[in-house]
């Protein structure tokens, strides 16, 4: 059984612990605020450029061909994981990784190679002895990205997979932020752009009014300029996302380390006051019966 000493000390220790994560949420708070503005500023620029280029990749001639635009095999994919730096955030990198795993384990019959973007994810594969071909380290680490820094990672993208023709797809797993308390694991192929043609309209859907496009520049031109130009923003997209989920899941976490530990606190001097009672208790009894034998 415990003496008061080492509850004490025990007591201490967690106390110590609890300061230390009251500060980590307080830290992650301020961060996840600039970070969320960014994120949100960054949406809808996003969404309209892959929207606006989703639909003139389904109006463009078969005969076109683009690197970025032309469907390769099926054997050979690059597999992009944006996972953090440091832990202490809950379940946000295990999600990744499992996301992760279970890709790789339901493309078990394809060559694919790992590209980390955060220290977490490129010591879970490397340690697992996978096909690392890249690595970015520090870059989501103080909490904000630089696009500078993004587009340094989209362009050595894209330079990679319209050089290596060996390559066939490029995919992209990162969490994108829903809430403080909800983040969403998503999977999506970056490479090649999407080029599907247009679904047959149903006729019990509501009629929907497509948008012409008049170009002044030929199509080659057009597309030279806009598709590494999406591949940036979605990486930098990416980074947002992952930034600020982290930071959503880091508070979470030490939010719910601090109640652990005022949870903890409590019990230990709750026992510490039972045996101190019990201690006096004896004494008084051991008082009482040398009086008596007196």
């Amino acid at each position: 059984m415990p003496n008061l000493l080492d509850i004490r000390r025990r007591i201490k220790s967690v106390k110590n612990t609890q300061q230390i994560t009251k500060a980590m949420k307080m830290v992650s708070a301020a961060k996840l605020k600039r970070a969320q503005e960014r994120v949100v500023s960054a949406r809808p620029f996003a969404n309209k450029m892959t929207e606006v280029l989703s639909e003139l990749a389904k109006r463009t001639d078969e005969d076109f061909h683009h690197p970025l635009l032309d469907l390769r095999g099926e054997e050979r994919y690059l597999l992009i994981v944006v996972t953090a730096d440091k832990g202490l955030c809950g379940a946000f990198n295990t999600n990744l990784v499992k996301a992760a795993q279970s890709f790789i384990k339901d493309n078990s019959d394809k060559n694919i190679e790992i590209l980390a973007i955060g220290r977490k994810g490129r010591d879970f594969f490397r340690n697992r002895h996978a096909v690392i071909a890249g690595e970015y380290i520090g870059v989501t680490g103080k909490g904000r990205v630089d696009l500078s820094e993004a587009l340094d990672i989209a362009r050595s993208i894209i330079k990679t997979y319209t050089e290596d023709e060996g390559i066939d797809k490029v995919f992209l797993i990162y969490n994108e932020f829903k809430s403080v308390l909800q983040q969403r694991v998503v999977l999506e192929q970056l490479l090649p752009v999407s080029r599907a043609k247009e679904d047959e309209p149903d006729a019990k859907a509501p009629p929907v009014s497509l948008i012409d496009y008049k170009y002044e520049q030929p199509p080659a031109e057009i597309f030279g300029q806009l598709l590494p130009r999406l591949i940036e923003t979605q990486i930098f997209r990416a980074l947002l996302e992952s930034i600020a989920s982290e930071q959503g899941a880091r508070m979470t976490a030490m939010d719910s380390a601090s109640k652990n530990a005022s949870e903890l606190i409590d019990s230990l001097t709750l026992n510490m006051n039972r045996i101190r009672q019990a201690a006096i208790t004896n004494e008084i009894i051991e008082v009482v019966s040398g009086a008596a034998a007196l």
